[in-house]
């Protein structure tokens, strides 16, 4: 009994330790290609770098939110620790979604730049 709640424990800080891995990181230099964006070509390029970057955000809140399931469902096994262990997947719920919000948002903005420099 021991011995299979030190696996899950092991499992779950692992799959939190994979999650916070960083994914991609970013493949161009963001400040250079944001001030030399002037085509919508460019903006459009950076439209699709944000669109993909929230996509990954995204996955991330949907593993947490497994994982924050998967504590409330097992809390027996889990104790204390289960608690801090769901506190935590709340919070990194919440800091995902709003970077998925915020990057979302930077997508908006360059589509509406497109548009305005045609």
């Amino acid at each position: 009994m021991k011995n299979k709640i030190l696996i899950l424990i092991a499992v779950g800080l692992l799959s939190l330790l994979a999650s916070c891995a960083q994914m991609n990181p970013h493949p161009m230099d963001m400040t250079r290609a944001i001030q030399n964006a002037k085509t919508p070509t460019d903006h459009n390029a950076l439209a699709k770098h944000y669109e993909d970057t929230a996509k990954e955000m995204q996955a991330k809140v949907d593993e947490h939110q497994k994982m924050l399931k998967q504590y409330q469902a097992e809390s027996q096994y889990y104790g204390r620790q289960g608690l801090d262990m769901e506190s935590m997947c709340q919070g990194l719920i919440r800091a995902y979604e709003q970077a998925a919000k915020a990057n979302l948002d930077m997508a908006d903005s360059h589509r509406k730049m497109t548009v305005e420099i045609k």
